[in-house]
């Protein structure tokens, strides 16, 4: 997927297992945010993040949505505990995953395995993709994707 491309409708369940599609969010910039797995220490830093620049966010006109492998149960849990604003999308099946190019091999205690690679994607009113964070760092990240939304202004 490339700047400017169209991105491909998508439906998955929400931690309230309600079904979500993108396109139903068309007219306003969407931040999707990837982590590995909910309630773990960098992916609680950066929901948290998300969590504390929601307001200002909110106020771009922007949508957030984390999304991960986890279950609707497991976000809902994590949404509750941490008191998460925004929806948290349960990708179980790695279809979405797979759509954005986000499962890279990672060395987890000297074992190989396929992860989540933090990755955010802002997509447009236009349903766009306007830009991509590769290899997120978890600590102020929900600040700069905030000032590249201001930007789009």
């Amino acid at each position: 997927m490339e700047i400017n491309d169209k991105v491909a409708d998508f439906v998955l369940q929400d931690d309230q297992e309600k079904t979500i599609h993108l396109k139903d969010l068309a007219g306003k910039p969407v931040v999707l945010f990837f982590y590995p797995k909910a309630d773990t220490p960098g992916c609680t830093i950066e929901a948290c993040g998300f969590r504390d620049q929601f307001k200002k966010i909110q106020n771009t006109g922007a949508v957030v949505l984390g999304i991960s492998r986890d279950t609707p149960k497991a976000q809902s849990k994590f949404r509750e505990k941490y008191d998460l604003p925004y929806t948290l999308l349960a990708d179980v099946d790695e279809t979405v995953c797979k759509q954005f190019g986000v499962l890279k091999e990672k060395n987890m205690y000297g074992k190989k395995v396929i992860g989540i690679e933090r990755t955010t994607f802002l997509i447009g009113p236009d349903q766009r993709l306007l830009k991509v964070f590769p290899k997120v760092k978890p600590e102020g990240h929900a600040e700069e994707v905030l000032a590249v939304l201001k930007g789009l202004k």
